[in-house]
């Protein structure tokens, strides 16, 4: 008989973002009159930067002659893309990482769970608490767990971000394999600076660990001093593998591309201690399980490069981070304790009491859905997630709805 693999019944009953959507459905059938605002999911409302649906259009033109017409493309990413976010995202900042050791990819959500399949079943995981849930559900899945009980999963080294650590984690007490951290964080918002970092790479350096590294946020960064990439860490790229998205930078949630840079000299090992390139290990697992991103999609990315394409994408930034402050401002006044918001699109904010219960009151008495902190694990119960992307009028009307509501 055919059987499942079991470790998928290890999950929770169903993955945060779906529960959520649950309870708004039920809320508005019930409530068939009012008015939804969203701040839960990072989902960007704001349409493509102009330059990319020049770009969108004229590679489909293309597509439409013979002379120009592609079929299939290079597993790895167009060159045209890739030589482009080496030199602005890595070069720029004094990361030597070349066009070579970087793979598009339709989104980082896939990368960050599918990255786990290169490593042994038996591979000891540390993951900040709380987390973005695709982090642990994929490992979960891949059998590195044990059951989960209070909130936990057994086998898990977990990384406590809390108010009293910045929501910086401490480097673990005892020996790691896989280390999964994010910066600026989602969901709280926090930011590391380059030394908290270099003990990280160190650490990684120290134990042969890697480092799973999730800056889809980086272009949310204001502070000059803060590091937008971990290869800005001396020996980095040795024990690193970072994930990058245009999903918020560049409005591609709908339009789906992504890239991570893993580095020729990072390794892992074989059984007898033996290195072997991880570069080679994910380029094998590419080819086999990716046909690539879209002609169309990768000079829609490419365009985010030119002159015109910086101008229009710092405008979105800054449009969602002139929410992000005046998230972070309302709820301040209102006397909660905030995270996030200054480089981040993401406010973290402590509710003090139920996160699922503030929730409801949110939703129930000012129809404004976030996301509870219970559902990024344990050390995020009695905090709540606003997020930022939404028109700045939308999070105005939500901003006074939850102080009516709260008053």
């Amino acid at each position: 008989m055919i059987k499942i693999n079991e470790h998928f019944n290890k999950l929770q009953a169903s993955y945060l973002f779906s529960d959520i959507a649950k309870r708004v459905s039920r809320y508005q059938e019930d409530n068939p009159d009012k008015t939804i605002i969203k701040l839960g999911i990072g989902d960007v409302t704001k349409p493509l930067p102009p330059a990319c649906i020049e770009a969108f259009h004229k590679a489909v033109d293309e597509m439409a002659g013979e002379e120009g017409f592609r079929g299939y493309g290079p597993e790895q990413g167009y060159d045209f893309l890739r030589k482009a976010i080496a030199t602005a995202d890595f070069k720029a900042r004094g990361a030597d990482i070349s066009s070579a050791e970087i793979f598009v990819s339709d989104g980082a959500k896939c990368d960050t769970g599918n990255f786990q399949e290169l490593f042994s079943p038996d591979s000891v995981i540390a993951i900040p608490d709380p987390v973005y849930p695709v982090y642990l559900d994929t490992n979960v899945m891949a059998g590195r767990t044990g059951s989960f009980s209070d909130g936990r999963y057994e086998g898990v080294v977990y990384l406590e971000s809390t108010r009293e650590n910045n929501f910086v984690p401490s480097l673990p007490h005892q020996p790691v394999d896989l280390i999964y951290l994010c910066f600026p964080n989602n969901p709280t918002g926090s930011t590391i600076s380059k030394e908290e970092l270099k003990t990280w790479v160190d650490y990684a350096r120290q134990n042969k660990a890697l480092i799973l590294f999730d800056a889809a946020y980086e272009a949310f960064i204001n502070d000059d001093s803060l590091p937008k990439t971990i290869y800005e860490i001396e020996g980095a790229e040795e024990v690193a593998v970072e994930f990058r998205s245009f999903s918020k930078s560049g409005g591609f949630t709908g339009t789906r591309c992504a890239y991570t840079v893993v580095p020729k000299a990072c390794v892992a090992y074989i059984a007898d201690g033996t290195p072997q390139s991880l570069h080679g290990l994910w380029n094998r697992r590419h080819c086999t399980k990716f046909n690539g991103v879209s002609y169309p999609v990768q000079r829609a990315a490419e365009a985010l490069y030119s002159p015109e394409g910086k101008q229009q994408a710092q405008a979105l930034v800054n449009y969602y981070m002139k929410n992000a402050r005046l998230i972070r401002t309302a709820m301040s006044d209102l006397g909660f304790t905030c995270v996030g918001g200054d480089n981040s699109p993401y406010i973290w904010i402590e509710g003090n009491m139920d996160s699922w219960k503030f929730f409801d009151l949110l939703l129930d008495k000012a129809g404004v859905v976030c996301t509870p902190g219970a559902g990024f694990g344990k050390c995020g119960e009695g905090y709540i997630r606003l997020s930022a992307f939404n028109s700045f009028e939308n999070v105005s009307l939500a901003m006074d709805r939850i102080k009516n509501s709260l008053a």
